[in-house]
This record gives structure tokens, C-alpha cells and sequence, in this order.
């Protein structure tokens, strides 16, 4: 199978107990969890079989060693990540507010993470590898921005293919590189993989069928849509597949993107059809959101098939 390769952040991620607004008052939290959405796709395209490994920094805490150990155990290739000696893991905190959005306190520019170290083992992944999935997340970072720009042009010219999920957070949004970074990017993409309105972010269109349009149109292969709960939306040049969401009852939907990102780019790089792919990619999207922690619900081809399975049972 293909080697895929992912560089950005890892991080821990402490979660509110309690819903309401910011973190102003002393509350009651939960976590840590293993997070960072790079991370969090590594470790579900690792759950599936796929070889992939990530490129990454944390620091030598417990909550690098707590990170390391999850990454590992599921096989996501580590060798990449430094430790650092001098600087902490990255962490998020995270309220959820009545309405379901989310409200972050980062800490990742200052953190290992906000510093790369591209070592003779990093430069050996960028090499072997023959995917390069690509987070918009991690451009706050100017290493990991430069990094994920060579290892694209790398790949691109030896017959390698591109996804990229832009993955666009506000809190990143005022990054003076951002959009450069990003178009630069989808200039190489082969599979993109925006969520809601990010469809429309990199496009002069500003209408779903226009940007659909003008995507395939500029040399990417295929557009996936996705929509939380709405669903997800594949296009190509040929087809047109709409896939709905798995009715779940939701804990945290953290993640689930990450999730469903990496599970429809591992079954399309082994050829899998799109529609197959979709339905996949919908039900680890549903597992995920089951479960507290944003890398708590990565699941295996035969949990997710069996997820299908009794769903039609039900339905």
C-alpha cells in the first residue's frame, strides 16, 4: 500500500466539563486526550492498515510521552516526531457553548510543535514517501508551512499524489502567509477535502456548483465536501455522489473530520470506488463523535463495516 505522510502539530487536548462560554471562571475539566488534527488522522489512517507516519514535535512531558504512546501502539510510524527538550507539548482547551460551537485557548506556536526539526529521518519520510495528506491547521507555523510546501513539489514530481483539508481555524485566520500557503497548496492537490463554506475559500466562485467547477477544472481529481451532520458530497469529473450522515447520538464531534478525512483518503489511494469510500469515511466520521476525545472513536475497517451493517438493520 502507499506510504502516507502527514507533518503538523500533535497536541493534548483538555476538554470543559461544563457547556457555556471561555474559560474566565475556575471549572471542573477532563482530559488529557491525544489530539491535533494531523495527528488524529495519522492515527485513523494507522487503524486502517495504512502506512503512514507523521512528522511532528513534543516535548519530553508526559504529555508527548502520552501522545507517542497512543500513536505508536495504533502504528502510525513516529520516527519523525523530535523531542524536545526545551519547549512543552502543544495543548488546546476546549469549552463547548450551548449551540454546539467550540471556544480553544491554543498553545502551539510557543510550543515543541511550533518548532520543526528536520532531521536525516524527517528527510528519509519526505523521500519514501508517496501520499502527502496536508492540514491547514498547522500553518501557523512557518516551518511546517515550508515543509509541507517541498514535500508537495517532492512528491508531485516523482508521480506522487496531494490531498489537503483546509481545516481553516479562526484562530489561525489572521496568519499573514495563510492564504498564499493555502493556494500554493491546492495548486498541487489531487484530492481536496474542505468542510461547509471552506469549499468556497480558495475559489473565485462563491457558489457550490461554480467552485466545484473551477476546482476540477484547475487539475484537482476529486472534491469531498464535507458537512457534519448535513453529510458529505464526492464530485469528479464524472460523478456525483451524496452520502448522509450515520444517525448517532453525539459526545464530542471533535475529530470526526479528521476521521472521515482519513478514511476516505486511505480507501481512495487503495482504489476503493468512491461510493464505497464515502459510506466508510460517513460511518468512522459517526464512531467518532460517540466517544469523549478527539481520538477516542479511530476505528478499523471491520468495526466500520460492521457499523454500516447494523445500521441497515436498523433502518
Amino acid at each position: 500500500m502507499k506510504k502516507v505522510l502527514v507533518i503538523g502539530e500533535v497536541l493534548v487536548e483538555i476538554m470543559a466539563d461544563t457547556i457555556g462560554e471561555g474559560f474566565l471562571q475556575s471549572q471542573p475539566l477532563t482530559g488529557p486526550f491525544p489530539s491535533g488534527a494531523p495527528a488524529i488522522f495519522a492515527d485513523q489512517a494507522a487503524r486502517l492498515g495504512q502506512p503512514v507516519a507523521i512528522v511532528s514535535a513534543v516535548g519530553d512531558d508526559d504529555f508527548g510521552r502520552l501522545n507517542l504512546d497512543r500513536l505508536a501502539r495504533d502504528g502510525v510510524d513516529i520516527s519523525g516526531v523530535h523531542v524536545d527538550q526545551d519547549r512543552p507539548t502543544g495543548s488546546t482547551f476546549v469549552r463547548y457553548r450551548e449551540n454546539g460551537e467550540r471556544d480553544f485557548v491554543f498553545n502551539i506556536r510557543h510550543s515543541a510543535c511550533g518548532q520543526l526539526h528536520v532531521t536525516d529521518v524527517v528527510t528519509k519520510l519526505v523521500e519514501n514517501a508517496d501520499h502527502l495528506h496536508v492540514m491547514g491547521s498547522s500553518f501557523s507555523s512557518r516551518e511546517f508551512v515550508k515543509l509541507n510546501l517541498e514535500a508537495a513539489k517532492a512528491l508531485r514530481q516523482r508521480g506522487g499524489t496531494v490531498s489537503f483539508d483546509p481545516n481553516l481555524r479562526k484562530e489561525i485566520q489572521s496568519v499573514p502567509w495563510l492564504t498564499d500557503a493555502m493556494a500554493r497548496i491546492l495548486k498541487m492537490t489531487d484530492l481536496y477535502l474542505p468542510s461547509g463554506d471552506e469549499l468556497t475559500l480558495l475559489t473565485d466562485a462563491e457558489d457550490s456548483p461554480g467552485a466545484i467547477a473551477e476546482l476540477l477544472n484547475s487539475g484537482v481529481r476529486a472534491v469531498v465536501q464535507k458537512q457534519g451532520a448535513a453529510g458529505a458530497t464526492y464530485c469528479d469529473v464524472n460523478d456525483t455522489i451524496t452520502q448522509n450522515a450515520f444517525p448517532v447520538r453525539e459526545c464530542d464531534p471533535t475529530g470526526a473530520g479528521d476521521c472521515f478525512g482519513a478514511t476516505f483518503t486511505s480507501l481512495w489511494l487503495r482504489g476503493f470506488a468512491p461510493k464505497r469510500a464515502m459510506a466508510l469515511a460517513a460511518a468512522s466520521g459517526a464512531i467518532a463523535v460517540t466517544r469523549l476525545g478527539p481520538m477516542e472513536g479511530t476505528a478499523g475497517l471491520a468495526i466500520l463495516e460492521a457499523f454500516i451493517q447494523a445500521h441497515r438493520r436498523i433502518t
